[in-house]
């Protein structure tokens, strides 16, 4: 066993690669390790990064292993994190060293950041005074240390002055420590003046940080209640006992506008984390995190994988969102994984949403998570009118989208200048091109997916694979020129069709695959926000966490679209969605309106939003759950099976089901074609596991694995315990 303090012949060292376990290695005299420890070691003929591990060392003669290289001047991985990797692993049935990869994913952070060259005052004066160098030593009062061009720009001068200074002796070199990528943030700064809901829900979460157990709060509050601002307190309260947060956002277009929001409340912005971040950037967050010197982070699902040296608090926003759900090589739910860190540390985890899961309204019922509420908006400003429109009864006009119900209460609110939101989640222009002649479709060559037309680019786009191509002018198949046909809208064609009824309209589209990426799409909200666009179009993207003060009209333009499908979650996605999209509207006050575009008004999710009667709704869903011992009253897995043929992907994954055990608690079902069949080249097949809440999953799927037939060829097999996409 590695014990913290003596030096050690050999080392169990858990590198970043599909090893089901740490390698051995030994340690060379004079080395120094501990568990936790970062270090550089071979594997095979390359250098990676690893961490030492706990457990036994096998008797090996420590001669016949390879060496540790180096051990990087870093903090150790405390424990809580080290078993925190271990638990994921465990749970989603993947190698560690490919969870430890995702804490290994700043290199250049392991070894502490260089010192930078300045200058401080010394006692001697300049031979001749000048305005310049007036001004520079004026700024240079007091002892601090500045950088040349720092002490050039404050004190307006050119650096050939600060060059000058220094030659005569007015200014010695000096070493600075790195800057702190954020300042650190005041819990004091600037208190909330709290309505009284807000401030019962704040002191729960006050007094559950207080306590320094673990526990969990679930957050419930309407759009525009000012959860945001409730949890601040938990985060200042945290703050107070010395101890970092981390808060989790779904998506990297929320993080301006919360940095702001949090600058105001705590006078600081917080250190961000996520995949648009540059590289450097995110090698000083990784390493100040690790050394305690960034107290707050604000970042996507990969933050949860930071070091933090004393994390005490962690904030889930959107606890809801399936954005929190990573589908690539491990699997996890980040907002299911935080409440397992929070359980590991020992300390608390907050989960906010307007329409919180399923699962987190059975745990909070159940009394496995204290729920607060915030029933009404902040102010008292009322929340929209909300009507379906029955597109059977008020269609629109021929190759058309938008009923001539909404285009009317568009043009009024255009009248009394304020802002009215189209919402369509499907990108691009139409989502099927296809031949009037022959009927060609176009089809993606490598998924079993339509490509879509993005007219805007002239181009026909895969959404799952990334494969694109220019429109032809004329169909491949048959040879017809000017005969291929947009079937169905998305935004770029609602754009088209809005402009042809407002010309004069400032309109704007948003969607996340934008021409300029994240900063031009953060420019298009502050744009809204600041009341430079009429209309707006968009997708998702614009159903979460955005402010836009003069928004009082909001139209979803097909409110049935994501129940038409066989996910066992489309009513409550759809239900969220609608309700997060329409909670645009009206948030500062004004009368507002929210009109769903339904062929099914009489459907259960539209009569729930309709009505605002949320708590039917999840009555509802949640007995349906549990009839159908659905999650979380029942557990499913999913096992994906991919090949690069049909037959190889089928016969491997009718070999898994042969050799699952017999189990009275769980059942396979399939295996059947994926509802995408074919994706990047590969042929899929899914195998459906269900049981009960109790069941051991892992440990049967574990035995199915290694009973079943070797993995061969392009045979590739994926496990997603707790699977949200079902595609």
């Amino acid at each position: 066993m590695i014990e913290d303090s003596p030096f050690v012949a050999a080392a169990p060292v858990l590198v970043p690669m599909p090893a089901e376990r740490p390698y051995t290695y030994a340690v060379p005299a004079g080395m120094r390790v501990v568990p936790g420890s970062i270090v550089r070691v071979p594997l095979g003929p390359r250098q990676v990064a690893g961490i030492v591990w706990d457990g036994v060392v096998e008797q090996v003669d420590a001669r016949k292993l390879r060496p540790i290289e180096q051990v990087f001047d870093c903090p150790p991985i405390d424990r809580a994190m080290r078993r925190f990797v271990d638990w994921v692993a465990q749970y989603t049935l993947s190698a560690p060293g490919m969870v430890a990869r995702m804490l290994l994913r700043a290199p250049e952070a392991f070894d502490p950041e260089p010192w930078i060259e300045g200058l401080q005052r010394t006692l001697v004066m300049p031979d001749r005074m000048t305005d310049a160098r007036t001004r520079v030593l004026e700024t240079a009062e007091g002892g601090l240390a500045w950088t040349r061009s720092g002490l050039a720009h404050a004190a307006g001068v050119s650096s050939t002055v600060i060059e000058g200074l220094k030659a005569q002796g007015v200014f010695e070199t000096v070493m600075i420590p790195p800057r702190p990528v954020v300042a650190a943030p005041d819990p004091s700064y600037a208190v909330p003046d709290l309505m009284p809901d807000q401030n019962d829900a704040a002191s729960m979460l006050r007094a559950n940080v207080a306590a320094g157990v673990f526990n969990v709060a679930l957050l419930d509050g309407v759009t525009g209640s000012g959860k945001t601002e409730v949890y601040f307190e938990a985060v200042a309260a945290a703050l107070d006992q010395g101890k970092q947060v981390l808060i989790l956002l779904p998506e990297i277009a929320l993080t301006h506008a919360f940095l702001e929001r949090f600058q105001q409340r705590f006078g600081a912005k917080p250190g961000e984390w996520h995949s648009d971040l540059p590289p450097r950037m995110r090698e000083k967050v990784w390493r100040q995190v690790a050394e305690g010197g960034v107290r707050v982070v604000a970042g996507a699902r990969s933050a949860l994988f930071l070091p933090f040296k004393e994390l005490g608090l962690i904030v889930v926003d959107e606890e809801h969102d399936p954005a929190y759900k990573q589908e690539d090589r491990v699997f996890y739910n980040a907002r299911d994984m935080a409440v397992v860190r929070g359980h590991i540390g020992s300390f608390p985890v907050v989960l906010a949403s307007a329409t919180p899961s399923v699962e987190s309204r059975v745990n909070a019922s159940q009394g496995r998570y204290a729920r607060a509420v915030l029933s009404a908006r902040f102010a008292e400003a009322a929340l929209p009118d909300l009507k379906s429109i029955d597109m059977r009864r008020a269609p629109p006009a021929r190759g058309g989208f938008l009923s001539p119900v909404l285009i009317d209460h568009m043009r009024k609110t255009l009248e009394k200048q304020e802002q009215s939101l189209l919402f369509l989640n499907r990108r691009g222009y139409a989502p099927l091109t296809l031949c009037r002649v022959c009927g060609h479709r176009f089809g993606c060559p490598v998924c079993s997916a339509w490509m879509v037309e993005h007219r805007f680019r002239g181009q026909l786009v895969c959404h799952h694979c990334g494969h694109n191509e220019r429109r032809p002018e004329a169909c491949p198949e048959c040879g017809t020129l000017d005969h291929l046909v947009a079937c169905g809208p998305g935004v770029e064609r609602i754009a088209e069709e809005v402009v042809t009824h407002f010309p004069d309209a400032r309109t704007i589209v948003l969607s996340s695959d934008i021409m300029g990426g994240v900063r031009r799409l953060r420019l298009e909200l502050e744009a809204i926000a600041n009341g430079e666009a009429d209309i707006v179009i968009g997708t998702q993207l614009v159903a979460k966490g955005h402010n836009f003060p003069n928004m009082t009209l909001v139209g979803v333009v097909d409110a049935d679209l994501g129940l038409a499908n066989g996910d066992p979650r489309a009513a409550e996605r759809t239900f969220q969605l609608l309700s997060q999209v329409t909670g645009r509207a009206g948030r500062t006050g004004k009368k507002s309106l929210g009109l769903l575009q339904t062929f099914q008004p009489d459907h259960p999710v539209m009569r729930a939003i309709v009505s605002g009667d949320a708590e039917s709704f999840y009555q509802r869903e949640i007995s349906e759950r549990e009839r159908a011992a659905l999650p979380p009253f029942g557990r499913l897995a999913g096992v994906i099976v991919s090949a690069v043929t049909r037959a190889e992907a089928e016969g491997h994954a009718r070999g898994l089901r042969r050799s699952a055990p017999e189990a009275p608690d769980l059942f396979v079902l399939g295996p059947a074609e994926a509802p995408l069949s074919l994706l990047g080249g590969r042929h899929r097949f899914r195998l459906l596991i269900q049981g009960e809440r109790r069941a051991d999953m892992q440990s049967f799927i574990r035995a199915m694995l290694a009973n079943g037939p070797k993995q061969r060829g392009s045979v590739r097999v994926q496990v997603d315990v707790d699977p949200q996409s079902f595609l």
